[in-house]
């Protein structure tokens, strides 16, 4: 069972365009159009402790915390409550962000593998999301293609149990001011520039840890 005390503490040290239009369906994304749209979701002069072109409370921007004992570089950690996800780092440290989570019970704590990750993924909504939601979701059903408008925005860690995919994700977002809500359909979102920086630091294999609001710790300040 996950506890607080397998939680993190945290410190106030900080670290020191128009959207393209949809690619037809079935196009292959080059390296370059990737990094086009890296730019355009990237803040002139992006400095992740001080950027905010977003409007978010500045808790939400990436920020260096220290780690309790104990806890496994790699590894990632969501707090339900406070809408942080800590990425632990070797010597004793974290990277920390603002996210937004599932809204109502769409929220699904537990202990998962990521063992997918994709820069500018397509997306497909699921079955349920479908039903739960068609005038939102069936426009989509048959996939949506990638972009800055894609609902997975430029980066996707894929969660499994085993070798099911669950079909949550740690995701970008074109919604970044969701950031600290529950407005997802069970995903956990970040700002586009945010997990830019997280995703090529998570290897394959990584555990995330989901926390319920009973299991989270608020950081204090």
């Amino acid at each position: 069972m996950l506890t607080r005390r397998h939680f993190i503490q945290t410190t106030t040290a900080l670290l020191s365009a128009s959207l393209s239009g949809p690619l037809q369906a079935g196009t292959r994304v080059t390296d370059a159009q990737k990094a086009a749209w890296d730019s355009e979701v990237t803040p002139p002069g992006y400095d992740p402790a001080a950027s905010n072109p977003w409007g978010l409370h500045p808790r939400f921007l990436p920020q260096r915390v220290i780690a309790n004992d104990g806890l496994i570089p790699g590894d990632i950690h969501v707090d339900a409550v406070a809408r942080y996800l800590y990425h632990i780092e070797e010597g004793g440290t974290a990277m920390r962000y603002g996210v937004a989570i599932g809204r109502g019970g769409l929220y699904e704590p537990g202990v998962y593998t990521i063992k997918r990750k994709v820069e500018w993924p397509h997306w497909t909504p699921t079955q349920s999301m479908i039903e739960r939601e068609p005038e939102t979701y069936a426009q989509y059903e048959d996939g949506m293609e990638p972009g800055p408008r894609n609902a997975l925005g430029s980066r996707a860690l894929y969660l499994f149990v085993g070798n099911r995919d669950t079909y949550l994700r740690i995701h970008g977002t074109p919604y970044p001011r969701s950031i600290g809500s529950r407005a997802s359909s069970g995903c956990v979102r970040m700002v586009m520039a945010h997990i830019n920086g997280l995703y090529p630091k998570v290897a394959i294999g990584s555990t995330a840890f989901l926390y319920s609001a009973e299991d989270s710790v608020t950081a204090q300040s």
